[in-house]
């Protein structure tokens, strides 16, 4: 092993050890925490890895592309002396990129002088402007009762086999449909983009989503970062960064809206679970590291609108709770870092209900600030109040009927029940290609409302009940 002290730029040639994608290099001062390096093997084969922790005499490496090939005594390390930048460019758009913003598709390099380094920078919170901006999705149990806004982070909690890759590509379609009607008159649809990254997913999950945004036209407006199931663990740590950081110059450098999805964030916990394992670090509860709440801050916190830019980021990251458990260390987390949750059932699913939206486990923290008079109808707070509780109470007399019988139960209680039939099949259920308006929504609420009695609506205001209201003892 070579004694060479190493400044940013020079060159070691040996390294101490080598454990799967880590590698230590002994002999190394002056190199920064993240830094990037070039390792080349006995043959001459480049590959690149950055600096997870620096020692005074040592320092430790993560290789992307695995350590394959890589021998203690032949392996040469270079410091580059600076972060990893990957290059940012409108032209990125509807092109398709490996986690480490690689091109995919056969195109070249994007032309640009524009480097941006794939850590981002911290916004400012007095920087920051408050979600106000309602986006209309088209699915009713979203629009209705988890509203989502332009510049928030709203997760969609989902399970093995069930379908939030489907649903994730129907927000995209018809919010993207949304942005074109919304333009003004010149039809800049171009400032409506989309930034999806893949971690850990099958092939055909990646071919899903991009057939569904070339059918729905929007794949011109599309870049896609991929790190499959057989790419290495490694890089997905990298992959959401640099979609976040190509979002980042098109909503603050260039003024568009920016929906970006991340997809399978159970992949990157896991890969930062295995990092971590590898390094020899304490693992906290199930395995995964101590800081894996702050390493998710760090890539959620980088959404939303900035007092100096006309763009915005929205950010929906899909996760897969394992066993369906909601107290798992990445949804439990998550809930904690983001402005609510999409929470997809499996009763639901297993009903045949599409999309499958728990209504009850569901929210939107940011909902109450853009919906109501002059963003959706002022009736829909309190509308969405009161088919909330409806639901909820609905829940409890369904229990009491599973224990005494349906025939047991009192009138009332019988209307709740075949409300809450009427609700998941016709409010919930919706078609793959059925996009709602708000005003199609909540006429669908009023109308499940009309089967309960009036005296049962106490979270509504009178005109509102005189105006909407249609059941059996409305005033006439």
């Amino acid at each position: 092993m070579s004694d060479v002290i190493v400044q940013s730029g020079q060159e070691v040639v040996g390294v101490s050890r080598i454990t799967g994608p880590i590698m230590i290099v002994e002999g190394a001062s002056n190199v920064s925490y993240d830094e990037v390096v070039e390792i080349r093997d006995g043959q001459g084969n480049l590959r690149r890895g950055r600096v997870l922790e620096v020692g005074e005499k040592t320092c430790v490496v993560q290789i992307f592309a695995g350590s394959t090939g890589l021998s203690i005594d032949g392996t040469r390390v270079r410091f580059l002396g600076d972060t990893l930048r990957i290059p940012v460019a409108e032209e990125m758009l509807g092109r398709v990129f490996d986690g480490l913003g690689n091109p995919l598709d056969g195109g070249p390099q994007p032309l640009t002088d524009h480097y941006a380094d794939v850590n981002g920078q911290p916004i400012n919170p007095t920087a920051r402007i408050y979600p106000r901006d309602y986006i209309q999705t088209g699915i009713s149990a979203i629009d209705g009762l988890n509203t989502l806004l332009r510049g928030q982070k709203l997760p969609i909690f989902s399970g093995a086999g069930m379908p939030h890759d489907q649903l994730a590509a129907q927000i995209v379609r018809q919010a993207t449909l949304g942005a074109a009607t919304d333009a003004p008159a010149s039809g800049q649809v171009e400032q409506f983009a989309i930034v999806f990254a893949a971690m850990g997913v099958k092939h055909d999950v990646a071919n899903f989503f991009r057939r569904s945004f070339t059918d729905s036209g929007a794949l011109t407006r599309v870049a896609m970062f991929l790190n499959l199931a057989d790419d290495p663990p490694v890089e997905r740590l990298v992959t959401p960064r640099a979609a976040l950081t190509l979002a980042e110059y098109l909503a603050y450098e260039r003024g568009m809206h920016v929906l970006v999805i991340l997809t399978d964030m159970t992949n990157y916990c896991e890969a930062l679970r295995q990092i971590s394992n590898i390094r020899g670090e304490v693992p906290s509860r199930k395995g995964y590291p101590g800081y894996l709440y702050s390493d998710l801050a760090s890539m959620y916190e980088r959404t939303g609108r900035i007092r100096t830019s006309e763009g915005s980021i929205t950010q929906i990251p899909i996760l897969t709770m394992p066993s369906d458990d909601i107290t798992h260390p990445v949804p439990d987390l998550t809930g904690y870092i983001t402005e609510g949750q999409i929470t997809l059932g499996r009763e639901l699913d297993h009903s045949g209900i599409y999309p499958p939206i728990a209504v009850l486990p569901s929210l939107s923290r940011l909902m109450k600030d853009g919906i109501g008079q002059g963003r959706t109808r002022g009736d829909h707070p309190r509308w969405g109040a009161q088919l909330y509780a409806a639901y909820a109470h609905m829940q409890d007399v369904r229990s009491l009927a599973s224990v005494i019988g349906e025939e047991e139960l009192g009138e009332v209680d019988q209307k709740y029940l075949k409300f809450g039939r009427a609700f998941e099949k016709e409010f919930v259920n919706q078609s793959l290609t059925e996009n709602r308006t708000i005003e199609q929504t909540l006429s669908i609420g009023w109308r499940l409302l009309s089967m309960l009695p009036k005296d049962e609506l106490t979270r509504v205001s009178l005109d509102e009940l005189k105006n909407y209201y249609k059941g059996d003892d409305a005033d006439h």
